[in-house]
């Protein structure tokens, strides 16, 4: 066989891998457009190092209250009726910050945090990074705004083995996610930065404080009536689901 021979093997072999890496990745994500994720790898690390039982039941958007929908929003990703992905501007402020040496929260949005909890392992690397923002785009074209935003509450680590708005309400607050008002809404919310080390029972200072700055963004927004600028974005989903 000659070396020609052989490079055009290797081109091949790494052409046909790309091409199934690209089917499987797109099949998955398309997969949980239509149907809600078993799992995540991510609630499969905490299974394995926290003792305890997961908590974990996901519901469809119309049984998340709005106020929760609001709060995240408010305090995670206020452009997320808007952007494609990324949100750029707070990307820059957060490497103009870090060059300073300190610490921003908000540069990823909730469509890559959805991407690095649901399709990715929780570990920081620049080979995740790579991946979260690949995943990030077809979620981007392939998914509504909405179903980005009802997938973020639904496997959102909440507290230890709790993922996701219902599990968080019952478990907090003895009732369904439907039925959460603003400052419960706000206090889950408040927990997210770390919510293995923060508690939405008994919140200290910190917590307290989120909660009491995520309601005053909440009412910036305009509270509940925000929610219809990401239904309008919702509408422009390249694939409507429900036509089919």
């Amino acid at each position: 066989m000659t070396i020609s021979n052989i490079k055009t093997l290797i081109q091949s072999y790494y052409k046909d891998a790309f091409v199934l890496l690209l089917i499987i990745t797109v099949g998955w994500v398309l997969l949980y457009r239509v149907i809600s994720p078993p799992f995540t790898l991510q609630m499969l690390t905490r299974m394995a190092v926290d003792d305890g039982e997961l908590k974990y039941e996901y519901v469809p958007s119309h049984k998340i209250s709005p106020y929760l929908k609001v709060c995240a929003m408010a305090s995670e990703d206020q452009n997320l009726p808007f952007h494609s992905g990324m949100d750029i501007e707070a990307i820059q402020k957060a490497m103009h910050v870090n060059k300073k040496g300190k610490k921003i929260f908000g540069a990823s949005t909730i469509s890559q945090q959805v991407s690095k909890n649901v399709f990715l392992f929780p570990q920081r690397s620049y080979i995740r990074k790579a991946l979260e923002v690949y995943f990030t785009l077809w979620i981007e074209t392939l998914w509504p705004k909405e179903k980005i935003l009802e997938m973020y509450l639904n496997v959102a680590e909440m507290g230890t083995l709790v993922f996701g708005a219902e599990a968080a309400s019952q478990t907090f607050f003895n009732k369904s996610a439907s039925k959460i008002n603003l400052r419960e809404s706000a206090t889950i919310i408040a927990v997210l930065p770390s919510p293995r080390k923060y508690k939405v029972k008994n919140p200290g200072s910190y917590v307290s404080e989120r909660q009491s700055e995520i309601t005053k963004l909440y009412h910036s927004l305009d509270g509940t009536h925000y929610l219809r600028e990401l239904y309008l974005k919702s509408d422009k989903s390249l694939y409507d689901f429900s036509k089919y």
